[in-house]
C-alpha cells in the first residue's frame, strides 16, 4: 500500500512540473548580434528618405503626415528636423499614432541614437537603438544622413523587451508586455496575434524538447523565422530571427525571470 502511495503521488508532480519553455524572459541588452548590413536614411532637400523601410519611402521633411503606401502598421510618416543633429519622426495608421521615433547624431558625426516609443501595442514600447556610421557623412545633408550600423540596443521597458510563455504538450501560448500575445498549436497551422494592428499569423512547430520555431506571416506571406532555444540550464533563452522581409538576421538573449 505504501508503494502504491508512492507512485500516486509521483505522477501528478510529474505531470505538474514546469517545461523549459515556462516563465517570463527578459531579453539581455549586451547579448544581442545585429545584422552586419547598414541602415540608410537621409535628410536632404526637405525631403526624409528612409531605405531601412520595406518598402522604402520618401516623404516631405515637413512635419506633416504624409502617405505611404504598402506598410502594415502604418499609413502615413511625418518627419521633421528639430536643429542641426535630430529628426524625429511620427508614423500613423488610420489617424492613430503608432510610433515616435527621434535620430540624433554625435558631435563627431560618428554615432546615431535612434530613441524609438512604439505604441502599436497596449503598453508603449520604448528604448534606443546605437548605430555607428560607416563611411563619410553624405555632403549638402542633415547630420543624420548615411550609412549606420546597428551596434548596440539599450534602455528597453518591459514593454519592449518581456515576454511570458507557457508551453503544453500541444502548443505554446505567449504574452508579450506591449499587450499582445497568442495560443498557438505545433501543427504548422497559422494562429493571430492578438492586439496586433499588423494582422500577423504565427506557425510553430517543435523540434526538440528546448527548441521551437515560429513563423510569422502577413497576408499569407512569410515575414520573419524566429528559433527558439532553451539553454540546458533552462536560465536562458537564445532567439535566431531571420527576417525574410528585410534580408537580415540576427540573435538576441533573453534571461527567465526568478
Amino acid at each position: 500500500m505504501k508503494a502504491l502511495t508512492l507512485c500516486t503521488l509521483l505522477f501528478p508532480m510529474v505531470a505538474l512540473a514546469d517545461g523549459p519553455f515556462d516563465g517570463t524572459w527578459v531579453q539581455k541588452d549586451d547579448a544581442t548580434q545585429f545584422d552586419k548590413k547598414p541602415y540608410v536614411i537621409s535628410l536632404a532637400k526637405g525631403i526624409w528618405h528612409n531605405e531601412a523601410a520595406v518598402p522604402a519611402y520618401k516623404v516631405k521633411a515637413d512635419g506633416t503626415d504624409q502617405p505611404v503606401k504598402g506598410h502594415a502598421y502604418y499609413d502615413t510618416v511625418a518627419a521633421k528636423a528639430v536643429g542641426n543633429d535630430t529628426v524625429e519622426v511620427t508614423t500613423k495608421k488610420a489617424g492613430k499614432v503608432m510610433s515616435t521615433t527621434t535620430f540624433t547624431v554625435s558631435a563627431d558625426g560618428k554615432t546615431l541614437t535612434q530613441k524609438y516609443n512604439d505604441t502599436s501595442g497596449a503598453e508603449a514600447a520604448t528604448g534606443e537603438l546605437v548605430f555607428t556610421r560607416e563611411g563619410k557623412a553624405p555632403g549638402d545633408s542633415h547630420g543624420v544622413s548615411g550609412h549606420w550600423k546597428a551596434t548596440k540596443i539599450q534602455n528597453q521597458n518591459a514593454a519592449s523587451n518581456t515576454m511570458t510563455t507557457k508551453a503544453s504538450a500541444d502548443g505554446l501560448t505567449v504574452k508579450y508586455a506591449n499587450g499582445m500575445g497568442y495560443d498557438a498549436k505545433f501543427d504548422g497551422k497559422d494562429y493571430p496575434v492578438t492586439g496586433d494592428p499588423g494582422g500577423t499569423m504565427v506557425s510553430l512547430k517543435k523540434k526538440s524538447a528546448s527548441t521551437i520555431v515560429e513563423t510569422d506571416k502577413r497576408a499569407g506571406k512569410v515575414i520573419e523565422v524566429d528559433t527558439m532555444t532553451v539553454s540546458a540550464d533552462g536560465k536562458t533563452m537564445k532567439v535566431d530571427w531571420d527576417n525574410h522581409q528585410q534580408h537580415r538576421k540576427g540573435s538576441y538573449v533573453m534571461e527567465k525571470s526568478p
